[in-house]
């Protein structure tokens, strides 16, 4: 099934939302204060009027009963990373396969960038760290879509050791979109993640509806996408209440860690319209 990139133009009636949510966020409005409104920080200055009230920091007031304005130093190379899971486990879907729906929304948010004038980085991984290069501009989009139509969906996911890779590419403080089921260890998800702490972090968690709600009954072999064992077991009411428990309790260790780390976190599943995935995702 080819990749649906129709929607990508209807992306642009968000326009004012993503400058201010994506890829305004580090490095606040072009015509900013001379010490700008980014994301480095810079020093501290006594407040005076006139100065924005908002800018306050009310840390350092409670400690000293003194009225401070942090300053900091306009960034305004920012790169936005879009890092897609395409181990096995991604090639599940009747419909449509997470693999092509996450594809479809690392996709869109290369678009917004593209349409900002910002660069963006575009990756895969698998087994392995999988760097998409491509040609610049609308080119360059285009050649991604092709190769992420190509690509062969298949292997057990390196998590760590591919997030461990992609720090090579981190050469300031950038916006990144992590897409993929998450369907990992709650301890493996933490140490993977933890590598972006200092950088402005969006997690989506794909799966498709079956796998939410286990819409299976009776007596089923199930077979592991990734190692290929197989398992057959009778899938009872309780079974199936159990699992919907389980998986529910992962999605909110996710998003408890995902809050921990001040990163935003949605969950989908891919029988969700895609604006209303982009929606949940720019408004957080």
């Amino acid at each position: 099934m080819a990749i649906d990139i129709g929607f990508l133009k209807e992306l642009d009636r968000f326009n004012l939302v993503i400058k201010k949510r994506v890829l305004s966020r580090y490095q606040g409005e072009r015509a900013s204060h001379a010490e700008g409104q980014g994301l480095v920080f810079a020093d501290y200055k006594d407040y005076v009027p006139g100065d924005d009230f908002r800018a306050v920091d009310w840390r350092v007031y409670a400690r000293t009963d003194k009225f401070f304005i942090k300053r900091f130093e306009e960034e305004r190379n920012m790169t936005v990373h879009v890092i897609v899971d395409a181990s096995a486990s991604m090639d599940y879907g009747r419909k449509i396969t997470k693999f092509d729906y996450a594809s479809m929304i690392g996709l869109g948010f290369a678009y917004m960038a593209l349409k900002n004038n910002e660069k963006f980085n575009f990756s895969t991984f698998s087994e392995g760290l999988n760097y998409l290069k491509a040609r610049k501009g609308w080119n360059q989009l285009m050649n991604i879509l092709s190769i992420l139509e190509k690509l062969k969906v298949t292997g057990k996911s390196a998590f760590t050791k591919s997030f461990d890779e992609y720090k090579k590419y981190m050469r300031s403080k950038s916006f990144i979109v992590i897409i993929s089921d998450f369907l990992y260890d709650i301890e493996e998800i933490k140490a993977a993640l933890s590598r972006f702490t200092k950088h402005e972090v969006i997690i989506i968690q794909v799966l498709d509806p079956e796998e939410r709600r286990l819409a299976l009954y009776g007596d089923c072999v199930l077979e592991d996408s990734e190692f290929h064992t197989k398992l057959r077991t009778f899938i009872s009411n309780r079974l199936i209440s159990n699992y919907r428990n389980k998986i529910e309790t992962h999605i909110r260790a996710i998003k408890d860690t995902c809050e921990h780390m001040d990163y935003d976190f949605i969950s989908v599943t891919t029988d969700t319209p895609i604006f209303d995935t982009f929606y949940a995702a720019l408004r957080t």
